[in-house]
């Protein structure tokens, strides 16, 4: 298994069937992170200590969650930035507040935003379909040009195809713009750190620049 794998293994809690199948079956429920790790920590807008930051955030978070919910919810964890996006079904109000409340005290964390269904457990056949739609979008992405995928962290869920990353308004809108016109993408949500053209300007190695 690459390195690549193992990191995307550690942002899913699983269902029972999953669980039972071993870890290496959530691998195709999230596509992307096919850059190896040294390029991405070059090309990523966060710095290497945050991106280790909210490596260590999804990985201690998830196994929070597995010890003290197991089954009982299918979530998925995202972190950008320290801010953490979950994701995902749970049964019941109480077990939706009580995956934020174990995940907001994981050292690091500094805030989380709740996007839990409270629903049963999704099925395979649309955990697969929000897999497609998210290559979709990343295909997408590049294809525009004048956007760079590894700026944006992409998690669909149920058609709903979040955003997360470190952009300009320009981009962010720009973003929106092809994401939305996306086939598969049911709704967009932004949940970006919006930064001046100026900073970007800043953090882009001379090797990236126009």
């Amino acid at each position: 298994m690459t390195g690549w794998m193992i990191k995307r293994v550690a942002l899913s809690v699983c269902t029972a069937a999953l669980l039972g199948a071993g870890l290496s079956a959530c691998v195709p429920l999230v596509l992307g992170g096919a850059v190896g790790g040294g390029a991405l920590i070059a090309t990523d807008r966060r710095t290497s200590g945050t991106q280790l930051e909210d490596e260590g955030i999804e990985l201690r978070a998830a196994s929070r969650l597995r010890s003290d919910l197991g089954d009982r919810v299918h979530v998925n964890l995202t972190s950008y930035g320290r801010r953490v996006l979950l994701t995902g079904e749970a049964a019941t109000e109480q077990d939706k507040k009580l995956v934020e409340q174990i995940v907001s005290r994981v050292e690091n964390v500094s805030s989380v935003v709740n996007e839990i269904a409270v629903m049963g457990i999704s099925s395979l056949t649309q955990r697969s379909s929000d897999t497609l739609v998210t290559g979709r979008v990343k295909a997408a992405l590049i294809d525009a040009q004048d956007l760079q995928l590894n700026a944006f962290k992409v998690v669909t869920e149920r058609g709903v195809t979040y955003l997360m990353g470190r952009v300009t308004q320009r981009e962010a809108d720009r973003a929106t713009q092809v994401v939305r016109a996306t086939p598969g993408v049911l709704k967009v949500v932004r949940i970006l750190d919006v930064i001046s053209e100026d900073e970007l300007a800043r953090i882009t190695p001379p090797s990236r620049k126009p």
